[in-house]
């Protein structure tokens, strides 16, 4: 196989993000909650009119924060998709959980949200909405049945940030929401996240639990003349030169978009008319919903022929992956009990998709060789 020349990813430099990083060196403040941090979270909390925002390690610390601030319990459920990441489920199964998974929707690959009230149980906890894409789930029915069965929304928005759903900001409908910037996607620090508290009861416990367990942010305010442990929590703070670095691609929010979304667009209008003619499905965006354009995938008339494209692909140096195993299927879900056919969308789509180079920085060209590779696919018969 030849080496990889498009990769599937690809982390760039898109404006400040080594002037910042020297910067916060200089000043000498490299823990968390420094200056970069606060300057991070406060753009968010303006830009997207959320009341607290809390940078975190990732996205899956995000996650652990929601568990501990809705005080998931031993036996609790807790309603996720079975199509994503297993942060998703990880993040309440510490906590004790039990992960009710739900099948998605055929159009977006998001949680089908016609199946919630017959997963309600007494013991139902909260639901967890993951926006696969960046494209937003059907947020006014899960919020509305939420609100029905006295359910907590926390939405799983790794993809999703900046995107929206009939106007309004993803990560803002749930009482909390998990944001990523791991280097996959579309705004990174490498690694890193943010908890957004969009229930301003939350935010107090929030600031406790993220400082492990201590009141130790008002004594830094002066709030207090010394600081001690309140109640469980853990470490949950970036440090500088990871806020320094997000800063400077959060300035560059508007410009990466707009990068991403022609890239998104010019797939779709060059490979329409190809997957017509071979069946081969292309993502769908409802008119509600504004994408942040995170993926571009193909889906395929089998699992046999994603194989073939896929090594198809890597013959021209050109990478393309699967995503996810529906998690009923893995090795913690069949713990749980599951089985297979249990979600049977989610495991059709898992067998046959297959994503397509999409970041900053591919360039026409290169995403011409992409589309010309996908298009010269010969491999139909089985």
């Amino acid at each position: 196989m030849e080496r990889i020349r498009i990769p599937l990813n690809r982390p760039a430099l898109v404006g400040r993000e080594l002037e910042y990083i020297r910067r916060a060196i200089e000043e000498g403040c490299l823990a968390g909650d420094g200056p970069w941090a606060r300057a991070c979270s406060l753009l968010l909390e303006q830009a997207l009119k959320v009341p607290k925002v809390f940078l975190t390690p990732s996205g899956t610390h995000a996650l652990e924060m929601a568990a501990l601030l809705i005080d998931v319990q031993p036996g609790d459920e807790v309603i996720i998709p079975a199509f994503t990441f297993p942060s998703t489920a990880n993040a309440f199964v510490l906590r004790g959980a039990r992960p009710v998974f739900v099948d998605i929707r055929p159009d977006t690959l998001n949680l089908d949200e016609a199946q919630l009230p017959q997963k309600i149980t007494p013991r139902t906890k909260a639901i967890v909405p993951v926006h696969y894409g960046g494209v937003g789930c059907e947020m006014e029915s899960i919020v509305d049945v939420a609100r029905r069965y006295g359910l907590t929304v926390v939405e799983d928005n790794a993809h999703g940030l900046f995107g929206r759903y009939r106007g309004k900001p993803l990560g803002t409908f749930g009482a909390l929401s998990a944001v990523s910037f791991h280097e996959t996607k579309n705004l990174t620090c490498g690694e890193g996240g943010a908890l957004f508290v969009n229930d301003p009861r939350y935010v107090e416990r929030a600031e406790i639990v993220r400082e492990k367990g201590t009141d130790r942010a008002r004594f830094l305010r002066g709030e207090v003349d010394r600081y001690t442990w309140r109640e469980i929590g853990s470490s949950y703070l970036p440090s500088e030169l990871q806020a320094a670095f997000l800063y400077a691609q959060l300035e560059a929010r508007e410009h990466i978009h707009i990068a991403r979304r022609r890239l998104w667009v010019r797939y779709a209008e060059h490979l329409r008319t190809w997957a017509e003619e071979h069946g081969v499905g292309l993502p769908q965006i409802p008119s509600e919903c504004e994408p942040t354009y995170h993926v571009f995938y193909l889906l395929l008339p089998s699992a046999v022929t994603r194989e073939r494209l896929k090594r198809h692909l890597g013959q021209q140096g050109i990478a393309s992956a699967p995503h996810y195993i529906p998690l009923h299927l893995s090795e913690m879900g069949r713990r749980f009990g599951y089985r297979p056919g249990e979600c049977p969308i989610a495991e059709a789509v898992s067998e046959r998709l297959l994503r397509l180079p999409l970041y900053y920085g591919l360039t026409e060209s290169e995403q011409e060789q992409v589309i010309a590779a996908v298009r010269s696919f010969r491999e139909w018969t089985e």
